[in-house]
């Protein structure tokens, strides 16, 4: 309050003034002005308006106190043998379904629960923002850890770690102008029973994840995203292939819903890195599908 005070003070000094000092370009209101600014902490820049995109999650945090409930769907093929009118392209079926539950112990570390319909995985994920990138390009790009472990308690396995995977993830991203924000995600993916269970198939592996979000309104959004596994036996099988999806993004007051196509089957990350065998080119993409709705648990302020 004082220091607007102060600026509406300066103000209407500086009306009253009939001449500028000699050799001043700025009066003495836009200095001050200029000095409070100075003093001003940076902010953190919003580089996009959800914690998922189409394949990836995001460098954005729930704040603390808030909860962030999440649905994601995927419906089944819009074209080739399994598609076209017959499914009303691909929505008659379900390919994967995930709930997700996120929190904010603090603005920096989130806790996560989810399920995913594929493997009737259950994961358990932390996320802790170590970079944000700030408003005065003090820090240029935001850089976000995430750590998760899943299990698939239902399916036929030997032993308990063996129904258990785990993936670490950094994700770095920036937003380069008002319209235009980039992402990389350099991914870890371990699985102690080989997903798929084929031969030859490794148990670990790098992945590399990429998505961009195009501002089309101050609301909405293009976004594109992009996984690559650095597996031998992935890239010397002709089944599998890498995800892409591509989305548009609706931001209305606590609802972020999005709205994709992607030849993904799965959904969770460990999945959908271990095991992607559609092709585009034989009609194995779909409509999906997410809607992300915030709650703030944190007490009210009485005015």
């Amino acid at each position: 309050m004082k220091k607007y005070i102060a600026v509406i003070a300066l103000i209407a000094l500086s009306a009253g003034l009939k001449a500028q000092q000699k050799g001043t370009k700025m009066s003495a209101a836009d200095s001050l002005l200029n000095a409070m600014n100075a003093n001003e902490k940076p902010q953190p820049v919003e580089i996009f308006k959800s914690t998922r995109l189409v394949l990836s999650q995001t460098t954005k945090m729930v704040k603390k106190n808030n909860f962030n409930f999440e649905i994601i769907h995927r419906f089944g093929d819009m074209a080739g043998t399994n598609g076209g009118p017959q499914t009303a392209f691909g929505i008659d079926r379900v390919n994967d379904v995930f709930f997700g539950f996120e929190y904010g112990i603090s603005d920096n570390l989130n806790i996560d629960l989810g399920r995913s319909t594929i493997g009737q995985l259950i994961q358990l994920e932390l996320k802790y923002a170590l970079v944000h990138q700030t408003s005065d390009n003090s820090s240029p790009f935001a850089l976000t850890v995430l750590g998760e472990s899943g299990v698939r308690p239902y399916a036929s396995f030997p032993t308990f770690s063996s129904r258990v995977s785990y993936l670490l993830q950094a994700i770095i991203a920036r937003q380069f102008c008002p319209e235009f924000s980039l992402q990389l995600s350099p991914t870890f993916v371990r699985d102690n029973t080989p997903f798929p269970i084929l031969a030859g198939n490794e148990k670990q592996f790098f992945a590399l994840q990429a998505a961009a979000r195009i501002k089309l309104t101050n609301h909405t959004g293009f976004i594109i995203d992009y996984a690559h596994p650095f597996s031998t036996f992935r890239n010397n099988t002709p089944t599998f292939q890498n995800p892409l999806g591509i989305g548009y993004e609706v931001e209305t007051g606590g609802h972020v819903f999005t709205v994709n196509i992607t030849n993904a089957n799965s959904i969770s990350e460990m999945n959908m890195l271990s095991n992607s065998q559609d092709r585009f080119s034989k009609g194995q993409y779909r409509i999906g599908f997410t809607i992300s709705r915030m709650f703030d648990f944190n007490p009210k302020e009485k005015k």
